[in-house]
């Protein structure tokens, strides 16, 4: 007669337990994967020229802001301003998430005097000018404050933006719950833009149970689906993705021969498109 050791049967009955948990998350997923794909709509593609690299006369793309730069900058860019190629990207969400500072790790303190004109009360715009196959670029960035009596300042942030950056926090799930609403107010006013989400503070997010890294990620993964974005996780504090997302906006913008490794390993900062 067969006997059956109590530590073996404890070990499949924990088995058993683990496969119905990972196949009733994998249920749940699907399901939330439609319901968003359902709620939100398929957004439009947007389709951008090509930065020619023979000639230093470039066009910006279709949804770039053909006005010229904001009167507030000055110093060296008003030298050359007919050669500028201005384009104007957003980034959006709630407050406290890092966006300033993330922001800030990407602009420098090169150009700190010409960035003292241009704070408004709930919007912040900050400039980067910087050169691509001779052609000179120059980002104007409008950092929308997640405060809720800021937000009329969304149309005037998101009209003519090349791309829409919705960020939150990796360790707040509820800034992460608010990027549909982000989202939701930004296409009232840009359908075309480049969308890009952005998950901060992945330092601090990698010191959570690996459990709920997994739960976090899986969510974020979920809703840049759904809106047709490309997720990165990032780090202001630790310079993660930071200037690795502005070169992938370029080179989408402008057909350059530059890509980013897709990386889903959870507890490395991760990268889906």
């Amino acid at each position: 007669m067969t006997q059956f050791c109590p530590k073996m049967v404890k070990l499949n009955l924990r088995h058993r337990f683990q496969r119905r948990v990972l196949i009733l998350r994998r249920c749940i997923r699907c399901f939330w994967d439609r319901f968003l794909m359902c709620s939100l709509g398929k957004p439009i593609k947007t389709r951008y020229r090509m930065l020619s690299s023979t000639s230093s006369s470039v066009h910006p793309p279709p949804s770039a802001s053909v006005h010229p730069p904001p009167v507030c900058h000055h110093g060296r860019h008003d030298r050359k301003d007919s050669d500028l190629v201005p384009l104007k990207i957003s980034l959006l969400g709630d407050s406290q998430i890092g966006k300033t500072s993330f922001l800030m790790k990407y602009i420098g303190d090169e150009n700190d005097d010409e960035q003292e004109d241009s704070q408004e009360k709930g919007l912040n715009l900050m400039v980067k000018t910087f050169f691509v196959s001779g052609a000179r670029i120059y980002y104007s960035i409008w950092e929308v404050d997640g405060v809720e009596k800021f937000q009329d300042h969304l149309p005037l942030a998101c009209k003519d933006s090349v791309a829409i950056l919705f960020m939150f926090d990796l360790t707040s799930r509820c800034t992460l719950n608010n990027v549909i609403s982000w989202y939701q107010e930004a296409r009232k006013w840009n359908q075309t833009a480049i969308l890009i989400m952005i998950g901060t503070k992945f330092d601090d997010f990698i010191q959570l149970p690996i459990d709920l890294q997994w739960t976090i990620a899986s969510q974020a993964r979920a809703y840049a689906k759904a809106l047709n974005a490309t997720l990165f996780f990032s780090s202001a504090t630790y310079n993660i993705n930071v200037n690795k997302i502005f070169k992938f906006i370029t080179a989408k913008l402008f057909d350059l021969p530059w890509t980013v490794e897709r990386n889903l390993n959870i507890g490395e900062p991760i990268i889906d498109f």
